[in-house]
Order: structure tokens, then sequence, then C-alpha cells
């Protein structure tokens, strides 16, 4: 209905050209949206008063003439002029039905497009060093970082989930001294136990398998312990790959795979570490002091200049997320989304700045960043800290455990990234309208019910006899609901270009209410055939969008409850 009501208002601006009323050259962006109050319509522009200028005309009279000279259309039943000079736009009932049939006919496919083209586009999110099981934080970043991605292949993109392992560097040796202190048998208590130890009862389960000799398989490693206490690189080697394996573990139990595990390791085997920082010195955009080696970042913005090898010696994070960086645009990524914690946002000028220094034509502004706020997990009002497992944080698995996956997955991502966000433990666990998952995963098992009850009373759904009388769904709660089913591309196409997955939460929430409300208000299981079946199709074209979306969060779509 949108894109008619676009249309129609085009055919009226060659008219209002021909007529010169218009100039001939002018190319406006035509803007429809769907009107907030009913009682305006289904649809409203502000054209008129965006050409009320070029046209030397009062906006309302320009609207008068814009909507004298719309071409003809059954699909609009009529037209209001509103305020200043706003333009409204009633639907024609069955015109405006006619996306039942739309939404039948093209099942899991609706809301999907192509307008990616399959461009190749790279997401990397996760990311957690491999030093402790994924907490709550790391949670958050799932489920906004897979959703994300299928946003971007149900508009056409050609995704790769990317994983970063950061499995060098000061953390990972005290992950390894941490597990070389319980393998002989020492704990946080002992006057020996590392200053930036791990404490948490993962590090026995670590130590206790090394010293048993097992072996554990991640995606992407197998290691075998060699049960030496002594030998430090031999721990360290196995306390990666376990707690790699516990990672997959926990992220194949939030519905969530990659295809690429990229290790920080390979950029200093590989010599790109090397490689880059020797570009940026041939660059001349570095230099020495104090005895460390700098990079001037600050002609590429940053608001000072940054240590890339430190006067102890060692580079710093800053410099192998450069060379990371400079791999991705090697690989052909020109879109790169990098999803990840509010704390990162001070590399974000740092790592643009060091690619702007490499001068390899690498955009300014890449890549791209969405990072989120913190995760506070309350239960009965107080907030909850601690885990057994990881010791000192709340971990994916905790929330998996408590309240499912599917609550788990929606509470994370069903609100804008940069927002802090509270985990309601209580809420989440609860069925009740107020659960925004229980609320729309009840009206996708609402519609299934309406027909086993059709079913059950040998009246089952008739397809042909629905979708001839589309018209009949002629009641404002019907027509709210069709109006809602008509939006859903469009989200889908705004959530992927804006990297928003909770403008699809809210879709789902709000289709989730107007379905409700209708329910109550308008009898579906009626005597007459006709008019039973056409209700059903409604209902049908509901239950088939809330799958839709309901699979873009990553949630189940259950047939009861």
């Amino acid at each position: 209905m949108k894109d008619t009501i676009v249309t129609l208002l085009e055919g009226a601006i060659d008219a209002l050209k021909h007529q010169g009323v218009l100039p001939d050259d002018l190319q406006p962006t035509i803007k429809v949206d769907p009107t907030k109050d009913k009682a305006h319509g289904d649809y409203a522009t502000n054209l008129a008063l965006m050409l009320a200028k070029p046209a030397a005309k009062k906006p309302r009279e320009l609207a008068d003439l814009l909507v004298a000279a719309l071409p003809a259309s059954d699909a609009i039943q009529k037209t209001e002029i509103a305020g200043p000079g706003f333009i409204n736009f009633f639907a024609a009932t069955d015109a405006a039905a006619q996306i039942v049939a739309q939404v039948l006919d093209s099942g899991d496919a609706f809301g999907r497009s192509l307008i990616g083209k399959g461009e190749k586009v790279q997401v990397e999110f996760v990311s957690a060093n491999p030093t402790g099981p994924l907490h709550v934080g790391h949670g958050r970043g799932a489920a906004i970082g897979d959703c994300i991605c299928r946003l971007l292949e149900a508009t056409g993109y050609d995704v790769t989930r990317e994983f970063y392992y950061n499995d060098a560097g000061a953390q990972i040796k005290n992950l390894a001294l941490s597990v070389q202190a319980r393998a002989k048998g020492l704990g946080p208590d002992d006057p020996s136990w590392p200053e930036d130890g791990y404490r948490g009862e993962y590090i026995i389960d670590v130590a206790n398998d090394y010293m048993a000799g097992k072996t554990v398989a991640a995606d992407d490693r197998e290691v075998t312990a060699k049960a030496d206490a002594n030998d430090l690189d031999a721990i360290q080697a196995f306390a990666v790959a376990w707690l790699r394996r516990e990672q997959d573990l926990d992220l194949k139990a939030f519905g969530v795979e990659f295809d690429v595990y990229f290790l920080e390791s390979s950029l200093y085997q590989d010599g790109k570490v090397d490689a880059t920082v020797e570009k940026l010195v041939a660059n001349g955009h570095t230099y020495e002091e104090d005895g460390a080696m700098w990079l001037r970042t600050t002609d590429f913005g940053d608001d000072k200049d940054r240590v890339m090898r430190k006067r102890e010696g060692g580079y710093t994070y800053f410099l192998p997320d450069v060379a990371y960086h400079l791999n991705k645009w090697q690989r052909g990524f020109k879109t790169v989304i990098n999803e990840q914690g509010a704390d990162h946002h001070s590399t974000v000028t740092r790592v643009r700045a060091g690619l702007q220094a490499l001068e390899v034509g690498i955009p300014k502004g890449w890549p791209d960043y969405v990072l989120h706020q913190m995760v506070m997990v309350t239960r009965s009002g107080v907030e909850v800290k601690l885990s057994k497992r990881a010791g000192s944080y709340v971990t994916v698995r905790d929330l998996i455990d408590e309240v499912g996956r599917d609550a788990t997955r929606f509470f994370l991502a069903a609100r804008r990234a940069d927002s802090q966000l509270t985990f309601d433990i209580d809420l989440a666990r609860s069925q009740s309208n107020d659960n925004p998952v229980y609320y729309i995963q009840y009206a996708h098992a609402r519609v299934s019910s309406m027909l086993r009850k059709a079913e059950d009373a040998d009246q089952p759904f008739n397809h042909s006899v629905a979708l001839a009388n589309l018209a009949l769904l002629d009641s404002d709660q019907e027509k709210a609901v069709l109006n809602r089913l008509a939006r859903y591309p469009e989200v889908v196409e705004n959530a992927a270009k804006n990297r928003e997955p909770q403008q699809v939460a809210q879709y789902l929430l709000d289709l989730s209410g107007d379905f409700h409300t209708c329910y109550n208000a308008v009898k579906v299981m009626v005597e007459d055939d006709t008019l039973r079946n056409t209700r059903l199709a409604l209902g049908l074209a509901t239950k088939q969008v809330l799958r839709n979306g309901l699979d873009l969060m990553g949630v189940s779509a259950p047939e009861e409850m």
C-alpha cells in the first residue's frame, strides 16, 4: 500500500510539472508513513509542505492540487488534507486486505528481499577472550550480533560470521598460571597464587582434566593434556582449548554459530603485525618518544597519539587490532560490522586512525561498529552478581538454565544496543502478558489453537473461500492487523539498514497486541463459513509474520503453550 501511494504521488508530481505548477527539474524524495491515529487514515505524507517553496504556493493550496492530480486507484478509498498541508490516505478495505493473500502466498519468504544484491558483509561479534565462561555481556553481544546477521541475510547480503580469539597476551598467561597453581594443589588464598589469577571453579575443572591427561576438542583444535604441572606452555595450550570448547558449547546452546574463528596469535605467526608496523613507519606516521613507539593518530581525528610498542617491549592491543582489520579488508570485505561492548568505545577512533595511516584505500569511518551497553541481572528486584561456575559474574549458561534460550535471546536483543539493560529473571520466567516473549509466542500459538478448533468442529480452513472474500475484513480491529502486517517488510529493511534488531522485537510486540485486541473483539468461530474462513486467513497471515519475525530474533514459534 505504501508503494502504491508513492507511485500515485509520483504521478501527481509529473502532472503538476506538465501544468507548470512544479519545476521540471524537481526530484523530491517522497516520504509516506503510517498514521498513528486511524481517524487520520492509514498513511500520510508531508509532500505538500516539502514542495510549497519551489511551487511558490501555500502548503494547503499545493496539497489540494496534488490530490486533484492523483491518478485514479481502486486501492484508495479517500484522501483528506489535514493541518498545515498533510495529505492523509484511507486505504480501500479490499485493497488493504490483499496483504493477507500476499503473506500466505509468500510464506517464510514474506519480508525477505534482495536489496543487498549478494554484497559480502563480515560481522564480528562475541570475540571473548578464552579465559572463562561467557558472561551476560558476551550474551548480549551474541544475541545482537546474530540477529544482525539474520537481518542482513534476510535482505540479500552474503554474511560471514566471525569470532576473533585473543589467544595471546597477559590474560592468557594469567590463565595458564592459574591452572598451573590449581594443578599443584594451590588455592586463591595461598600467598603464591598469581596476583591477577582467575578464581572461578572452572579453573579447578581445567586443572583436573589437564592432570588426568584428557583430550579436548574445540571447533578448530584438539589438544591432549601432558599432565605435567611444570610445563606452562602445555598448560596454556590445553586451557585455551578447554575454554574454547566451553564457549563453543555455550554459543551452541544459545543458537549461535560462526563461519570463521580467527586467532590473534596467527597475526604474529604470519608476520602480519610486523608488516603493519613496517607500513606505518614507512608512511611516516610514527615516532619514538620515552623509549616507546607512537602512532600519530591525532592526524586522523584521535584526541591524542597512541603507543604502538611499549617501552618495555611488546605491542599494545591496538596494533594487532589494526593488523586484523587490514586482513579483513584484504579478504574483500567492503562492509565490516563489529558488535562489541561499550568498553571498546575508545578503540573505534584508534583502529580507524591506524587503518587510515596505512594508506591502502580503506574509506574513512570503516569499519562500522555496534556497541552494546552493560547488562544488570536482577531477581526479586535485587541485582544478581555472582555465579558459582565463573566466580565473579553471571554467565550466559546461568541465564539459559534459569529462563530458557528464547527468553534469554529476546530480552538481550530487544532493546537498543546503546541503552543499559536490566534483565529481570522473574519477568523472563513468567507466563503473563507482561513478559514480551510469552505475549508474542502466545499470539502465534493462539492462531494454531483456532485452526485446531476449526478442524475439531469439522470446519477446516478453506483457503480459496477465504482469499475470495478478504473485503469482509472491515472492522477497525481487523484493519489495524492488516496495516501492521503490511509494514513488516519495511521494518525488516530498516532494521537491517540500521543494525537494530530491537525494531523487529518492537514490531512483533505491536503485531501481537493488535492481534490479541482483534481476537477479543471479533469472533472468529462463527457459523457463516465465508466469514469464518476469512477471519481464519487473517489469523494465519498473522501467525506467518510472527514466525518470520521470531526467526530473525532466533526465537522459536510454538504451536501450543
